[in-house]
């Protein structure tokens, strides 16, 4: 402990030991010693001495640092320190204003040390363990920790983590962290561990990333925010660069549109720190991420839908056009913008029609243009314009004709600058860079489309006063034979390749001017320095495409002539060899690369992306055709011919066979109607023919019925009468039966009711003594004789009824069969459909209260299922958790059964140690004697 104190103090007695010494004995006591607290000093010791003594305490207590890490789990303070320590030693970034010998020796340490940490994987996965701490002197430094070893052996770490159940899942929980430190910090960490991993993207993007980092954007005040928006926006990058599953994740999520706000400046655009200017970059370059070229064609066109619906690309032409924009921002919005519409048609519309804010307002094209050809902007702003007119170009064919046409005579407006006009003035500007650029701006306007380059060839030029017009095509080689700069010269052949490339109209215009021959052919044949090699193999590709696109219309300069001509002048072998100075140029490879230009420097701006593609394809063509005898061309043409012949009896039989197939499928679509209409028709009759034998069958039944009535009465009676059917009629007969039988009781028990009165009657008159006997049965004789009466009358009504049915009877058989039949057929078809309509509903409503029922068993035999599979679950569980306390317990038994034995073995030596005279302490007196030591220690102090 006094160690200890005079280390941390500093007060020597005595000899100063050495750091190496020092070190060891702090080694020493975190080792061996048994108090905590002990430990806990020596660590804190080793801290304060790790950053001076770097390579001491990592040789030495890295192993005891770790041991820390592993055992004293349940101290914080102790582990904070350790875990300090071992940042201190791995870290090199607090090495500050050191030699580049010192700072490399630093590196290297840091970078040995931790090579020996993760030589085991179990101490990243402890680390793991310790983030999972929610105290701030823990989590903190161990955040800090994974970060340095992840700068200092990125790949190695990531390859641990990645195997790590829960690893990636446990750093995505330092986001959520309410702590801004360790929120902070753990962007740090995930921007290396997402470094060059696409694996660990793919995990991290699940975890909701994207949702997180977009709300601390959000939060921390999106471009206006601080560094933390930084980091977060370098986290997305890392995220999103080169992977498509998380931007495909990215589009999916509707995270696009929550980008739109980022862009969303104020009318005053005068403050924009230094912050806010790192940040909106790194949005801009989000969104370029997106839709950069190199991804595939699909992605990229969906993502460009999406920011146009959304009001993105809106948003950004708002800032492209605005005023106060600092110029870096402006460049990059320019360059993100061109990709946004780069291919794609609509975007591309949009782009069209914006206008910039002036007055008059003139389309935002002309206004870059006017950048683009003014040679006071900036070179990487000219260049993002550029880039910018390339893409609005990029398969629009439509933009191109706009393009185009703005140069044609009948189309050039006096008072308005168009950009046909621009180009031309950068054309021939004396600036060489401008010429460049327009002339390759131009290029793009011909790229792939033969209609524009016809058209071009009418742009007619007044090069000065008194002098008549000469045509654009006159007028580029006219510039070009004056030998003006390499990069002025290069983009005119650049321009002059494309224009005329599988255009042969073309081709007959360059060949009709005496002169352009015999200056390529002079070129060509020179032998010049490095600088005009270029320019040689661009003279020798533009001859080489008036050889293969000729169609031999000029005899002076027929594909035969003009072959002889490279032969007798240059010679075919060192024709081959200029053409190839173009790709063994070192600025080839380069643009050749990706579409935008970027350049170090003005004068390295020599070839474009377009223009590569283009020499990759000629080279071998035009190489094969200077090669070519007369008359391999000859049959080749023969076969050329062949071949057009092939394909147009090929062609017209493919028309003719579309248009049978068309034919076909009309006709076939004709008898599929025929037929359904047929199939309607049969089953239509054939529900008539059903229903005519039903008729059938229930007339002949009639029939029947009534042959066999005629032949019973002896007279002819019908089977109906005025609608009654014969059960009817043989239901009234019986009812008037039944009545007759009914009247004739009556009329029994009317006889004997008389009998009865008169009977009384004669005892009435013998005496009066039983009067109130005989007012009851005056009263019980009303009644009988009323009930008498009505049922006569009911008598009397019935047979009214009988004598009109017979009535109507005869009546019916007078009248004959025929019509009874019929009345009787349709309303028995009447009722018959009525009653087949009403089984049907029924059928109907029981067959879906039927499938309902059958739907509600199923859902209740899956919950049944669901539910006893869950208690299956809960019971198994159960058990496990009986055994677990039931082994627990027993555990617990035979552990007090040791305790106990022990006990006894200790009271049983204690007692023959008493018996030999040994002195021995009980735990009562040794806990009395520590407790005074420790008095007496405190006394000293």
């Amino acid at each position: 402990m006094n160690f200890l104190r005079g280390v941390i103090s500093g007060q020597a007695a005595g000899p100063q030991p050495s750091g190496a010494e020092t070190i060891h004995k702090l080694c020493d006591r975190v080792a061996s010693s048994t108090l905590l607290e002990d430990r806990r000093d020596a660590v804190r010791a080793l801290k304060s001495l790790s950053k001076k003594y770097r390579l001491e305490v990592g040789t030495q207590a890295m192993d005891h640092l770790v041991n820390i890490l592993q055992t004293d789990r349940s101290d914080s303070e102790i582990l904070g320190y350790a875990l300090d320590t071992l940042y201190n030693i791995l870290c090199n970034d607090e090495e500050e204003e050191q030699d580049e010998t010192a700072q490399k020796q630093s590196d290297d340490l840091g970078a040995q040390f931790t090579e020996q940490f993760v030589q085991d994987p179990e101490h990243v996965t402890l680390l793991l363990a310790l983030l999972e701490e929610f105290d701030f002197h823990v989590r903190w430094p161990g955040v800090k920790l994974l970060t340095a070893l992840l700068k200092n052996q990125g790949v190695q770490v990531q390859g641990i983590i990645l195997v790590s159940p829960m690893g990636v899942s446990r750093l995505m929980d330092l986001l959520a962290d309410s702590r801004e430190v360790i929120r902070n910090d753990g962007l740090l960490l995930l921007q290396q561990l997402t470094k060059s991993n696409a694996a660990i993207q793919k995990i991290v993007a699940f975890e909701s990333a994207f949702e997180r980092l977009l709300d601390i954007i959000t939060e921390e005040g999106s471009s206006d925010g601080g560094i933390v928006v930084e980091d977060c926006l370098l986290l997305l990058l890392n995220l999103l660069k080169n992977n498509s599953s998380n931007q495909n994740f990215f589009k999916e999520g509707s995270y696009i549109q929550r980008m739109k706000p980022w862009f969303e400046i104020g009318d005053d655009n005068s403050g924009w720190s230094a912050q806010k200017v790192t940040n909106l970059h790194l949005m801009l370059q989000l969104v370029r991420v997106m839709v950069s070229p190199v991804n595939s064609p699909g992605a990229t066109a969906s993502c460009q839908k999406s920011m146009y619906q959304c009001g993105l690309l809106q948003q950004l032409c708002t800032i492209l056009m605005a005023t106060g924009v600092p110029a870096d921002i402006l460049t990059e919005t320019i360059n993100t913008v061109s990709e946004v519409i780069r291919g794609s048609q609509v975007n591309q519309d949009y782009f069209a029609s914006v206008n910039a804010p002036s007055n008059p307002p003139r389309p935002a094209i002309v206004v870059l243009l006017m950048s683009m050809v003014n040679e006071r902007q900036p070179f990487v702003l000219r260049c993002a314009v550029l880039y910018c007119f390339q893409c609005f170009l990029y398969k629009n064919q439509k933009g191109q004709g706009e393009i185009v046409a703005t140069l044609l005579p009948s189309t050039i407006d006096a008072n308005s600058i168009s950009a046909g006009q621009l180009l031309c003035g950068g054309l021939f500007s004396p600036d060489s860079l401008s010429n460049w650029c327009a002339a390759v701006a131009l290029a793009h306007s011909l790229q792939d489309n033969l209609t524009q380059k016809e058209q071009l060839l009418r742009v007619q030029l007044a090069t000065s006063l008194g002098k008549p017009p000469v045509s654009l095509l006159q007028q580029c080689t006219n510039i070009l034979s004056q030998g003006s700069k390499v990069q002025t010269r290069v983009g005119l052949l650049m321009l002059l390749c494309t224009w005329i490339n599988n255009c042969p109209i073309a081709v007959t215009h360059f060949l009709h001017n005496q002169e352009n021959v015999p200056f390529l052919t002079a070129q060509i044949s020179e032998n010049l320095g490095e600088d005009e090699r270029l320019v040689q193999g661009l003279c020798a590709l533009l001859l080489g495409i008036c050889i293969y696109y000729n169609d031999n219309s000029l005899e002076n300069y027929t594909k035969e002539k003009l072959k002889q001509l490279i032969e007798k002048r240059i010679g075919k072998e060192n024709f081959v060899e200029k053409l190839g100075f173009i790709t063994k140029h070192e600025l080839y490879s380069r643009a050749a690369q990706k579409p935008q230009p970027v350049f170090p420097s003005p004068e390295q701006m020599l070839f474009d992306h377009e223009f590569t593609k283009l020499v990759k394809e000629l080279e071998g063509v035009i190489t094969k055709a200077v090669h070519k005898s007369s008359e391999e061309e000859k049959k080749e043409e023969e076969v050329k011919k062949t071949l057009e012949q092939h394909d147009n009896i090929v062609t017209q039989y493919k028309e003719l066979i579309r248009e049978q197939d068309s034919q076909i499928r009309e006709l076939k679509e004709q008898v599929e109607s025929v037929e359904s209409q047929n199939e309607q028709l049969q089953t239509s009759v054939s529900q008539q023919l059903s229903q005519i034998q039903q008729h059938k069958d229930q007339y002949n039944i009639l029939k029947l019925k009534l042959g066999k009535e005629s032949q019973s009465n002896g007279q002819v009676d019908v089977s109906q009468v005025n609608g009654l059917q014969t059960e009817e009629l043989t239901q009234l007969r019986e009812e008037v039966e039944e009545l007759r039988k009914q009247h004739v009781l009556f009329q029994t028990q009317l006889g004997d009711k008389d009998a009865l009165i008169s009977t009384l009657r004669t005892e009435t008159g013998g005496g009066s003594a039983g009067g109130s006997d005989d007012t009851e049965l005056l009263s019980e004789l009303e009644a009988l004789r009323s009930q008498v009466q009505a049922q006569s009358a009911e008598i009397n009504q019935m047979k009214t009824e009988r004598q009109e049915l017979l009535a109507r009877a005869e009546a019916g058989s007078s009248d004959g069969v025929s019509s009874s039949v019929g009345s009787l057929e349709a309303a028995k078809m009447a009722e018959v459909e009525s009653r087949l309509a009403a089984q049907s509903a029924e059928m109907e409503r029981l067959k879906e209260e039927a499938k309902g029922l059958s739907e509600s068993r199923a859902e209740l035999e899956q919950q049944l299922a669901a539910a006893t599979s869950t208690v299956a679950i809960l019971q198994t569980e159960r058990a496990k958790l009986q055994t677990e306390v039931q082994e627990s317990k027993k555990e617990q038994d035979d552990l007090l059964m040791l305790l106990a034995d022990q006990d006894q073995k200790i009271h049983s030596l204690k007692l023959k140690l008493k018996g030999l005279g040994e002195p021995v302490d009980d735990e009562d007196e040794l806990d009395a004697r520590d407790q005074t030591d420790e008095e007496e220690d405190e006394d000293e102090d």
